[in-house]
């Protein structure tokens, strides 16, 4: 049940150890994407996004990543350290995890995200906040 998942942040270091979590639990990195742009430029690549609010252009993860499930039909889950700018959620989204995330919550945050995508049971993590 590999999935291509699309990391959306803008912090190179935060980027790559969410890349190595991801490739070490067997699913396929389709890159990192630090702005709008580079996102929708992935974006036909990748089945899951894990998607920072605060990128290089801006504010603009809350409508890549609505953007990315409407037109897209891609899984998404936000990470950042402002959960409150989402409100009560993002339709069409799974959830919120609040920054900073230890490597232990990224791993059950990526296998819940990848169950949802194949419509499969998990529990999510503790800190997560679900989208309805």
């Amino acid at each position: 049940m590999a999935c291509k998942i699309l990391v959306v942040e803008d912090e190179i270091f935060v980027a790559t150890e969410i890349e190595y979590v991801v490739s070490e639990l067997g699913h396929k990195p389709v890159g990192i994407a630090a702005d709008k742009a580079s996102a929708f430029h992935l974006a036909p690549l990748a089945d899951i996004a894990l998607v920072d609010l605060n990128l290089r252009d801006g504010a603009t993860g809350t409508e890549i990543g609505r953007l990315l499930a409407e037109q897209h039909g891609i899984t998404v889950l936000f990470m950042t350290a402002n959960p409150s700018q989402l409100g009560d959620g993002v339709p069409g989204t799974v959830g919120v995890l609040a920054k900073p995330v230890g490597e232990d919550e990224l791993i059950q945050a990526v296998n819940y995200v990848v169950a949802k995508r194949h419509a499969l049971e998990a529990e999510a993590p503790a800190r997560m906040m679900l989208f309805s």
